[in-house]
């Protein structure tokens, strides 16, 4: 009989491929290299008679016996997890793990909302996921996280929610553009307009309110990410409707300028949300509470400039 000896590591990866089906992705979300992810994977093989995965066409599938050894590998981390949850308890620490997605805007916002918590309580382990509104909605509707930070409510989706702190959004130019922003009526038409992807938020509030006002534009750039917007404003491909939240820096060195335009800006809600028959573990309605105590000193001492 083999004696096994495989790593917890080779754990990990193993059924963060077997999750994914692919060694690219798994390598991309564990933040490895995909031969270091390959490596793993042959010497957590290499302990069984009987394949784990097989390639047909260029395409990775996980064979019956992989899912049962998956289900297996699943089952002994989450063990692995519970021993050092244990550890912690019995020294008087909120343990355990809290899991939140939040739409790209607010990673300019949550981990300030997060800091002081984690602080108090070490032995907590913080999962973020940073994606569009669409994707966070989904993790949420899957019961993949604990909570989602969204500046719009879903309305297919019956959750609870709790206000963090106001989102503001601005037409924004680069310095190239600076003069024709004089004669607004045509602005729009005469620069490009930069929106981020559908299932954006922030494209979602841009595109109400171009149809609210009965805007008239002309070309139309897509990019996938707000930073990715940022920059192509600053290049001058043109102008975009942008959160003030993550372009302070920009702004203060006169990098990015605010157009004044009519009926701007947009404002909306960053809120936390949750299913509304989310069973909370002990560390969620811990840091809920953490929130409904702390989010004023949070917004007076780090985000001051925002009102201004």
């Amino acid at each position: 009989m083999n004696i096994m000896n495989y790593t917890l590591n080779q754990l990990r990866i193993f059924l963060k491929v077997a999750e994914l089906q692919s060694v690219t992705k798994a390598s991309e979300e564990l933040h490895l290299t995909q031969p270091a992810i390959s490596i793993q994977l042959k010497k957590f093989q290499d302990q069984f008679e009987i394949p784990l995965t097989e390639i047909i066409g260029r395409r990775l599938y996980v064979t019956d016996f992989g899912k049962d050894i998956a289900r297996a590998c699943e089952r002994i981390l989450d063990e692995v997890h519970n021993i050092k949850y244990k550890a912690e308890a019995y020294k008087g620490q909120l343990v355990g793990q809290l899991k939140i997605s939040v739409v790209s805007t607010a990673k300019y916002v949550i981990p300030y909302f997060i800091s002081d918590f984690l602080r108090q309580h070490p032995a907590i382990d913080l999962q973020i996921d940073v994606t569009n509104k669409a994707q966070v909605i989904q993790s949420l509707e899957q019961n993949q996280v604990d909570l989602a930070s969204v500046s719009v409510l879903p309305r297919d989706l019956n959750v609870n929610s709790i206000e963090l702190m106001s989102n503001q959004l601005y037409l924004v130019v680069g310095r190239s553009l600076i003069g024709k922003e004089k004669n607004k009526k045509d602005f729009l038409k005469q620069v490009p307009l930069i929106f981020r992807e559908k299932g954006s938020a922030t494209r979602a509030a841009m595109e109400e309110y171009l149809f609210k006002q009965k805007v008239v534009i002309g070309k139309k750039i897509e990019l996938t990410s707000n930073e990715a917007v940022k920059q192509a404003v600053i290049a001058g491909l043109g102008c975009s409707i942008m959160p003030i939240i993550g372009i302070k820096n920009e702004l203060k060195n006169k990098d990015l300028f605010i157009v004044d335009q009519k009926q701007l800006p947009i404002k909306t809600m960053w809120r936390l949300i949750w299913l509304n028959q989310k069973k909370f573990t002990p560390v969620t309605e811990a840091f809920l509470t953490f929130i409904q105590n702390e989010k004023e000193r949070i917004i007076a001492e780090e985000f001051n400039w925002f009102s201004k």
